[in-house]
């Protein structure tokens, strides 16, 4: 299998992998959301010296879906998508729609062509760029989060469907890296249309909670998870992050419904203290 589509590869971790893919010798398809983008990214992998073929992709547009059904895509990797940053009681139910079209809807139609297409090949690898937060979620990050729950269930659903057809399923799950994302979630409340007095937080105060790695890690990992150098199924980045993630998912059943009612969280705090773009310390 060497045809490989990216969307989302205008920026951040689809970007870097269409270009080491392409640096591998695979055939690149890598699908940018606007017009715009297409010529900007034609010129990067240039001075990159790699050949992509770029092409403009929306996965909530029906008519880009159609278009990429012609592709004869052999692996997938649906890596688009945004952050809706804010509370779950104030961000404003347009936003949340379009969160889930954008993160969940979109990239889901487009899998549902593209992988019947695999299964008449008998073959085909489809990579779920999902996040540690389809695992976890944080305070303010509860629509996104949720987002990505859904692409973990649809994944893992994914890989039992399609596993008697030679179909692979995996995903990665990136932790908090220093790729401007994080931080532009944060940003998403200046355009709500909404009253903001009846908000329950004051935006302009808070950022993401947590300090950023690297995001060399990602990079390396949904560059071979892609190209098919990865056997396993969930792939979270940094791997140091792993047994807190674990236990954060287990703690759930024992959390108690009263206890501590009435005060602040110290993750929640934690929002209102970081600084934006905030590095891990060596």
């Amino acid at each position: 299998m060497k045809r490989v589509l990216i969307t989302g590869a205008g920026t951040g971790f689809g970007y870097e992998a269409a270009m080491r893919l392409a640096e591998k010798g695979f055939e690149v398809i890598a699908a940018v959301e606007i017009w715009g983008q297409v010529q900007t990214l034609k010129r990067q992998a240039a001075e990159r010296k790699v050949d992509l073929r770029v092409e403009k992709l929306d996965v909530t547009n029906p008519g880009d879906r159609a278009k990429a059904l012609g592709w004869d895509v052999e692996i997938l990797v649906n890596n688009a998508g945004v952050g809706e940053g804010g509370s779950t009681v104030d961000v404003p139910a347009e936003n949340v729609r379009h969160q889930f079209e954008v993160n969940v809807v979109g990239p889901l139609a487009l899998t549902q062509g593209i992988a019947k297409q695999m299964v008449k090949r008998g073959e085909g690898r489809i990579v779920w760029v999902s996040s540690r937060e389809g695992l976890n979620v944080n305070p303010f990050t509860g629509v996104y989060s949720a987002s990505k729950h859904a692409i973990e269930a649809i994944a893992e659903s994914m890989a039992d469907e399609l596993q008697e057809f030679g179909i692979e399923v995996a995903t990665v799950n990136p932790g908090p890296f220093l790729t401007g994302f994080n931080d532009r979630m944060f940003q998403t409340w200046a355009s709500w249309e909404d009253d903001a007095s009846e908000r329950l937080f004051d935006y302009a105060k808070l950022a993401f909670p947590r300090a950023q790695f690297d995001p060399e890690p990602v990079y390396a990992t949904l560059t071979a998870v892609a190209a098919g150098e990865v056997e396993s199924y969930r792939n979270l980045e940094p791997k140091s992050m792993l047994e807190e993630t674990k236990s954060l998912i287990m703690a759930p059943w024992d959390r108690k419904i009263r206890e501590n009612l009435g005060t602040r969280p110290p993750k929640l705090q934690a929002s209102f203290e970081m600084k934006p773009e905030t590095p891990v310390e060596e």
